[in-house]
């Protein structure tokens, strides 16, 4: 189960945090869409999660998602960490038992969860995240993945909001940037957030919304979710950036998970039909749907484009840019 050229590093770590290689109980855990190789492993009768990264680009540093990873576990965000070894790309945490995580108890829980992981002292830069969707629409562009016709207004949009959004200092903080559900654990009574191989120095507005795309289903609950998270009152201001955020994540999504989604042997379906986004993301948290599958991806795509097309006619774009653009 383990690959023969990672066994030796693994009874290594076993070996230095236990005192023996004798593993009671492995199971591969296949959740998720990273490419790390996740096991539940038990040892002396406890769980632990064994993780092992594969991916050797750019963006896969076991340096900084470690170093992540031991500030949010110091804060008590991220589970035990065991032990690390950057070199061997391994790591082994507690595991945690995840049970249901009911939306109502979510919507208290998780901006109070944010609010403590933004307070960490600043997680290293890594890319800055406008700059980088441009790359992936370019990609998209470049591939013709659909017609221009389809695309123009929401490539324009980005052009429009990157000329005014702003990259001001105080608002960037260490963030996870890959809150989904299989991500955000709940153990009955706290939260623990896993998988950190995502996490560098940016816009809190993007962990924001990224939650925000599971929890706030109308202006009530947004107000409630930002209020909490802030401590106070959301300004108009705030309410503005979030919603402008919400729309480049929404743009960020179709794109990548069109470029992720589609495969040489299958075109894309233009005519598909396009799930409701409330009922969509409903289905992926309570886990009966994983974007783990190729239509599922493709169909997530859609999704969001057709909430960002929806969303580009509302009178409160504008205003939101307006807000945003005079701060």
């Amino acid at each position: 189960m383990i690959p023969e050229t990672k066994k030796t590093a693994v009874d290594h770590a076993l070996l230095t945090t236990f005192g023996t290689t004798d593993l009671e109980e492995i199971h591969e855990l296949t959740a998720g869409l990273s490419s790390a190789l996740v096991f539940r492993i038990v040892v002396g009768g406890k769980p632990y999660l064994l993780r092992i990264i594969t991916r050797t680009d750019a963006m896969a540093d076991p340096t900084l998602e470690y170093n992540c990873m031991q500030a949010a576990a110091e804060a008590g965000i991220a589970p035990k960490v065991w032990y690390t070894h950057v070199e061997d790309r391994l790591a082994i945490i507690d595991f945690i038992e995840a049970k249901p995580f009911p939306m109502e108890e979510a919507k208290t829980k998780l901006p109070h969860l944010l609010k403590r992981l933004h307070s960490l002292p600043s997680f290293p830069f890594r890319i800055n995240y406008l700059d980088k969707i441009g790359e992936f629409i370019e990609k998209f562009r470049t591939d013709k993945l659909m017609p221009e016709d389809m695309t123009a207004e929401l490539f324009d949009f980005y052009i429009r909001v990157k000329s005014i959004y702003p990259r001001n200092a105080e608002d960037m903080v260490g963030c996870h940037n890959d809150l989904k559900p299989e991500n955000t654990l709940f153990d009955g009574k706290r939260v623990w957030l896993v998988d950190w191989e995502a996490a560098f120095l940016n816009d809190r507005y993007l962990d924001l919304s990224i939650m925000a795309n599971f929890l706030v289903k109308n202006e009530d609950d947004e107000k409630i979710y930002l209020d909490t998270y802030f401590g106070h009152e959301a300004t108009e201001y705030q309410h503005a950036r979030f919603f402008l955020m919400r729309q480049i994540l929404h743009l960020f999504y179709f794109v990548v998970f069109t470029i992720v989604g589609k495969t040489p042997d299958k075109p894309i379906d233009l005519g598909m039909i396009v799930p409701d986004f409330r009922e969509f993301h409903d289905r992926i948290w309570t886990g009966k749907l994983s974007l783990a599958d190729m239509d599922n991806r493709l169909q997530y795509a859609q999704v969001h484009r057709e909430q960002l097309q929806h969303n580009l006619g509302l009178k409160r774009l504008d205003e939101a840019l307006r807000i945003v653009a005079n701060y």
